[in-house]
């Protein structure tokens, strides 16, 4: 733990420099706690995150729903079962500019090597992702420390799911990762209701009447049948 106090002073001289060297920056898990503020955690959908060939059930999702405080405890680990592969879901309840991944997982051989990302895919499986080009491709490093790795910004600027195959790990019969989090920008989805509305609306007369309702729409649209 020691290593967070550490950096407190070299921190502050990073963020002099801009933004574009800290996107340069690599893994320094000092760097990543004063900028929790872009931690993305209420927004992920909890209850709705699948992960394939975990050895316990709903493990995968255990492990996103740690905390920052909990990012190092060793329970609950997810582990892959029938091989090294793990692929995982992530819903968020809105929109999402994706920033970065961060992953903690292993100094020994179990550590995630090769990481596919799919945005906005809800429906892969073993056979679809290792058929399908993936949004970007990340190289993990064998180590326990928290890892931060950034995203192409451009390509994660409009996500509302996130799917993670981990291809492979360091040569081992199994996968351990203990904790994976995002950071980004959150987007609330102001316009749903009144897209949803429009469709219910098929008469495009009625499309004045709809944007004056505002928040009753959903009353007004039940009371109105």
């Amino acid at each position: 733990m020691s290593h967070h106090h550490h950096g407190h002073a070299g921190h502050n001289h990073h963020h002099q420099h801009g933004d574009d060297e800290r996107d340069h920056s690599h893994d320094h898990s000092d760097e990543v706690e004063p900028a929790l503020q872009t931690l993305i955690w209420k927004q992920i959908d909890f209850e709705s995150i699948r992960t394939l060939n975990e050895s316990e059930t709903d493990s995968g999702a255990k492990i996103v729903e740690k905390t920052w405080p909990q990012r190092l405890n060793a329970e609950p680990v997810l582990k892959s079962d029938a091989d090294e592969q793990l692929l995982m879901f992530v819903p968020f309840t809105g929109v999402l500019k994706l920033h970065s991944v961060l992953i903690r997982s292993s100094e020994d051989s179990s550590a995630p090597k090769t990481l596919k990302l799919f945005v906005n895919k809800d429906d892969l499986d073993f056979s679809t992702a290792s058929d399908l080009q993936p949004t970007q491709t990340l190289e993990l490093s064998q180590t326990s420390e928290i890892q931060e790795l950034p995203v192409k910004r451009t390509s994660f600027g409009n996500t509302y799911s996130l799917t993670l195959l981990f291809e492979d790990n360091f040569e081992d019969d199994v996968t351990r990762i203990y904790w994976i989090a995002f950071k980004g920008e959150f987007m609330s989805l102001n316009r749903e209701p009144v897209e949803v509305l429009y469709e219910k609306a098929a008469n495009p007369k009625d499309h004045t009447l709809v944007q004056g309702v505002g928040d009753m729409t959903s009353q007004g649209t039940r009371h109105g049948m």
